[in-house]
């Protein structure tokens, strides 16, 4: 047989075999079609085996968190986000009102799957810790979320940031009572409503 075709036919076959092993494993993270798992507050930790999953509530950090320092952060997200009132969604939504407005739900933007199945059909809303919770690490938390962004592993960067964003609001929302803790037990789902004329 001719050499060529013997290659051209080892490629094909090459390739076919990494397409279906692809598949098959995205398959097996993300499960299309179904339940994407619990909420973003209970697997922030990352407990196995039935144990209670922790993970550090950002309340306690925003009354000292520093918003003009945020603005800096901010920057990191400018490229796909704008935060005025009434701005232009780009490559993400407007930001504007941020703050325990409904997930997923900004008018004018086509959210990806994930983030509408996460969103349970805007029941969810971004309060503090689910914000934080996001911003470490968007994918980690929200699988099949479209958001590239790697995240902030620093805990005071995003104090800084969400308490800056909280700013950018016509009722800022208010601050979590000194001391109140958010800790969430893994399997409950805390949810909480929207309160003011919040758009997304």
């Amino acid at each position: 047989m001719n050499p060529y075709v013997n290659m051209g036919v080892g490629a094909l076959l090459g390739t076919v075999f990494v397409l279906m092993t692809v598949s098959i494993a995205s398959e097996g993270i993300f499960q299309p079609g179904g339940e994407i798992g619990p909420r973003l507050l209970e697997v922030a930790a990352g407990a196995a085996g039935g144990e209670e999953a922790k993970a550090e509530p950002i309340g306690p950090l925003l009354a000292s968190a520093d918003a003009p320092a945020g603005e800096a952060v901010f920057k990191k997200c400018a490229s796909c986000h704008t935060v005025e009132k009434g701005g232009p969604n780009k490559v993400g939504p407007n930001l504007w009102d941020i703050v325990n407005r409904p997930i997923a739900s900004h008018e004018g933007f086509s959210y990806s799957a994930g983030m509408q199945t996460f969103s349970e059909g805007g029941k969810v809303v971004w309060d503090y810790d689910h914000l934080s919770y996001f911003l470490e690490a968007p994918k980690k938390h929200v699988p099949g979320t479209a958001m590239g962004f790697a995240g902030l592993k620093k805990t005071d960067e995003r104090a800084n940031l969400i308490a800056w964003l909280r700013e950018h609001s016509d009722n800022p929302a208010p601050l979590p009572e000194a001391g109140a803790g958010t800790r969430r037990r893994s399997g409950a789902r805390r949810r909480r409503r929207q309160r003011g004329p919040c758009s997304r």
